[in-house]
């Protein structure tokens, strides 16, 4: 089977560097966008306000005692949208197998293109090059056989970075990375790893496959080979879809239900992208949300909704409002979707961030 070249882009602090962009008297201070008022929370944020602690989906009331000058200026997702769309426009220029994650992160399969030497490198830097000199911000970028090293490679020398898994480092790679680098695993699935011992891949690797599978199901086996570098995954352009959903998984819980109204205009917007790529034109039938709180108790609400094409923060708003009950219960998860009216394709769940 002949070697899949795989580049995983990832736009720098994306909301943070199109606000700086346009207003260059951000660029030397500590940035966050979103957090204003008491109770919101930072959607991104700068690098010079991740110095001093400042992370997303932070209160913007705790950013601004870790940073007393920092910066806040509210979404402006029309703009981020613009961006999105010229950077992946850029990508497609490249090649059609791009699969956008959101409206700042996709994946490419450039496995067959002849451009740049056929190189996958040369190929990442001339995204890169483009992507800054004609929409004037920054991505970092992976390089790797498949998605999942692809995408830890692009966050490896973030900001504006570039790095490279060759197809015979793979092994070293993922020998000594550390378990928390690993799709799916978060606190609690990383906690109940260091207790069998493990931290790193390696550890992963000597624990063996049947331990794992017998602690963890089928996840085990995911964990398994991902610690040597596997994943068969394609890089998906479309598929016939009888839903489309994206879901924010927050490193910080959400602290109320005034937080998580924050980052609705966010999501949908992330949703509308897959949208358009997924399922253009297909009538909606349905809206959804799903929340997950942080004792990990998980609920949804669906309401039909037939006349929207383009789903956004106010469609949304009122579901989320009766769908939580208990207004200071902390969210550790807020995802958004919609379901159509062709019952007899296969169901494509989309995942944004975990």
């Amino acid at each position: 089977m002949p070697q899949r070249k795989i580049i995983h882009v990832d736009c720098d602090c994306f909301y943070a560097a199109v606000e700086m962009r346009d207003d260059p008297t951000l660029r030397d201070v500590p940035l966050a966008v979103g957090g204003e008022g008491g109770r919101g929370v930072v959607t991104t944020c700068n690098y010079k306000a991740r110095a001093f602690g400042v992370r997303s989906a932070m209160p913007g009331g705790e950013a601004r005692r870790l940073c007393p000058g920092l910066v806040i200026v509210p979404p402006d997702m029309a703009r981020y949208r613009a961006a999105s769309q010229k950077v992946m426009s850029i990508l497609r220029e490249l090649t059609d197998l791009v699969e956008p994650l959101s409206l700042d992160e996709a994946f490419l399969d450039v496995s067959d293109v002849t451009d740049h030497k056929g190189s996958a490198t040369l190929m990442a830097r001339y995204l890169r090059d483009r992507v800054e000199k004609e929409v004037g911000i920054t991505i970092s970028a992976g390089v790797a056989p498949n998605k999942f090293l692809a995408k830890i490679a692009s966050d490896w020398q973030k900001p504006n970075g570039l790095f490279v898994v060759k197809p015979d480092e793979v092994e070293d790679f993922v020998r000594e990375l550390n378990v928390e680098k690993l799709f799916g695993v978060g606190q609690v699935t990383a906690a109940k790893l260091h207790a069998l011992g493990v931290k790193t891949c390696g550890d992963l690797q000597a624990l063996g496959v049947d331990v794992l599978i017998e602690r963890f199901g089928k996840q085990g086996y995911r964990l398994y080979e991902m610690a040597h570098g596997r994943d068969e995954r394609s890089v998906v352009v479309s598929r016939i879809a009888k839903s489309v959903s994206v879901e924010r998984t927050f490193s910080q819980d959400l602290p109320d239900l005034a937080a998580c109204e924050t980052v609705l205009a966010s999501l949908a917007a992330d949703l509308n992208l897959r949208l358009a790529r997924k399922a253009k034109d297909k009538p909606i039938h349905k809206l959804f949300i799903k929340i997950r709180y942080s004792d990990f108790s998980t609920h949804t609400l669906e309401r039909v909704r037939d006349n929207i094409k383009e789903p956004e923060f106010d469609d949304f708003l009122p579901l989320l409002n009766e769908l939580v009950t208990n207004r200071e219960r902390p969210v550790r998860l807020l995802g958004l979707g919609v379901r159509f009216r062709n019952d007899d394709a296969p169901v494509t769940q989309l995942r944004l961030f975990d």
